[in-house]
């Protein structure tokens, strides 16, 4: 399975050539914190089967033996990195197309949040930005400077801030 990926900008771009069968969520404190989120979701990569296509990414050490990467300009989370370890866990939403690789586990228990299992049950009728942000989720569709689901030769373009 290839896959490529990226953060929302486009400065730093990947290629993934296969991945790991360990895809899964992490709700640990740390991962939490380092995606912005309720949980990281994870997939790994051996590194011979990575590489960086356009850009580098930031890193920070979130402990002694792991290394977080993340766009510098943008800010997106891109890795988590056991520095002593052969592979990289990619976080699965930069893929371009993160719903050909779903979790298969959950880790990191300890910290889930409560009122996780009650998620699907939030209200969410409308299926469209648009439908749920009127004229400003049209205009943000209409102007995004979002770098496509896909490679790009150059970024950004001219049609990109038009």
């Amino acid at each position: 399975m290839e896959l490529s990926g990226g953060c929302q900008c486009g400065a730093v771009r990947y290629r993934a050539t296969a991945i790991q069968d360990n895809a899964h969520i992490c709700h640990c404190r740390m991962c939490q914190k380092a995606s912005g989120n309720y949980f990281a979701p994870l997939v790994g990569v051996a590194m011979a089967d990575f590489r960086w296509t356009r850009g580098a990414p930031g890193t920070f050490r979130s402990s002694e033996p792991v290394e977080r990467g993340f766009c510098r300009d943008c800010g997106t989370p891109l890795y988590y990195r056991n520095v002593q370890g052969g592979h990289i866990s990619i976080m699965l939403g930069s893929l371009d197309e993160p719903a050909r690789v779903p979790p298969l586990r959950q880790y990191g228990n300890e910290a889930r949040l409560p009122f996780f299992d009650d998620l699907p049950h939030l209200d969410g009728r409308s299926s469209r930005t648009e439908d749920d942000m009127g004229d400003l989720g049209v205009l943000i569709r209409r102007t995004t400077h979002q770098h496509p689901d896909h490679d790009t030769s150059i970024w950004p373009t001219k049609e990109s801030h038009e």
